[in-house]
């Protein structure tokens, strides 16, 4: 059996995120659905996998369901598949952040950067005045990153606003462009910067896993795997499966 595998997430005001809890807990059992997923007031980030159709119906109903009354209604999903059931057990965790920057200024509810497309990524990280910055833990950038991508050196996301505050400076750093997996810590780092008086700021919509799908790999600037946080490992164009299991890595999910 092909799994269908669902990464998604979406900044949202979920005031009522513990109360969450436990009926999406009971709807994805219900589905037989297996992943982690993460509820916190500012709003929710997961990676699932189930029967397609069970896939399917997961995200019609955080989508457009009466569980979240149309709160999630401009999800960044990615789909993708496993050929065994990457993950063992289904987690739904509340949490302070979906993504631990600890940081209160950066809002993604009220301000981040310019999303570019993965059609239009390649054309900004080329450019000469553009720093391109690697947003995840220093494992995954060794595991494959772009071309000429500053690697922050960090253990994790919570890490990267010291890295900033040390090596940034918004005189001198005029256009940065970030990316990360699957759009969430840039995105919440693109806000972070936002505050901090950095003025133009880009991210990867979708993240890197949104360009592995989308740009041939005859035309791609990424070089090497993209370390994703299931039994999978990690994964290249087209999202195929590569690598060993998580487990023998011994890493913790940060996104």
């Amino acid at each position: 059996m092909i799994h269908k595998v669902a990464a998604f997430y979406q900044f949202a005001a979920l005031p009522d995120y513990r109360a969450l809890r436990e009926p999406l807990r009971a709807f994805c059992a219900g589905l037989a659905l297996k992943g982690s997923v993460l509820l916190a007031q500012e709003g929710i980030n997961g990676t699932i996998a189930g029967a397609p159709e069970a896939i399917d119906a997961f995200v019609q109903e955080l989508a457009h369901g009466a569980l979240f009354g149309g709160r999630l209604n401009n999800l960044e999903l990615k789909f993708s598949s496993a050929e065994a059931m990457p993950f063992g057990r289904l987690k739904v965790r509340l949490k302070k952040e979906i993504v631990t920057l600890g940081d209160e200024a950066a809002d993604p509810t009220r301000q981040v950067g310019t999303y570019v497309e993965a059609a239009e990524w390649n054309a900004l990280i080329a450019a000469p005045d553009t720093l391109v910055l690697d947003t995840r833990n220093a494992f995954e950038v060794a595991m494959g990153t772009f071309e000429g991508a500053v690697d922050p050196g960090i253990r994790s996301f919570g890490q990267f606003k010291d890295f900033t505050a040390k090596q940034l400076d918004p005189a001198k750093h005029r256009r940065i462009a970030m990316f990360c997996t699957g759009g969430i810590r840039c995105e919440k780092a693109s806000a972070h910067l936002l505050a901090r008086g950095f003025a133009d700021v880009y991210h990867l919509k979708g993240g890197i896993l949104k360009y592995l799908e989308e740009v041939p790999e005859a035309q791609s600037r990424w070089r090497g795997e993209c370390f994703v946080f299931d039994e999978r490992v990690a994964l290249g164009h087209g999202l195929r499966e590569r690598g060993l299991r998580e487990q023998e890595l011994g890493h913790d999910r940060d996104e």
